[in-house]
């Protein structure tokens, strides 16, 4: 996987690679989404998911994350997508999520959903856009 990523980064879909209390600490400090979650979740949440990380070649060091949540056959949920503050306006976000996408098309998937409150330009990119007929979507729980 290596859609449109800059020079000396690498993105993995291995879960053996994640580094869980990195990630923890990204998502349950400093995304809106995720304030406050607990590791215990969090490792629940990437257990029973499609993991991807970001990580620099030369080091190995863990720079971003992604999960995917997905029956594999019809649907995916892209969620938790993150890039370390210091890693950020490189590109590695829409590289990120080219490579999950990448990764998903085998599974000829009916349709793959987010949720952004900011990041809309990055998921454009990759072909996501507005639902067409938000009417026809409802919820259960937050919003």
């Amino acid at each position: 996987m290596s859609t449109d990523l800059p020079n000396g980064y690498e993105i993995s879909a291995d879960p053996d690679r994640l580094d869980h209390a990195v990630v923890h600490q990204w998502l349950s400090g400093d995304a809106y989404w995720a304030m406050g979650r607990s590791r215990e979740k969090q490792d629940e949440a990437i257990a029973n998911s499609l993991n991807f990380g970001v990580y620099d070649s030369g080091t190995g060091v863990q720079l971003g994350y992604a999960r995917v949540v997905t029956d594999r056959a019809t649907f995916a949920w892209l969620c938790d997508v993150y890039i370390a503050r210091g890693s950020r306006g490189i590109g590695l976000g829409h590289a990120l999520v080219a490579a999950v996408c990448e990764h998903l098309e085998p599974y000829g998937l009916r349709r793959v959903l987010l949720a952004t409150a900011d990041a809309h330009a990055i998921y454009a990119k990759s072909g996501f856009s507005a639902l067409e007929k938000p009417e026809k979507w409802m919820t259960l729980g937050a919003q």
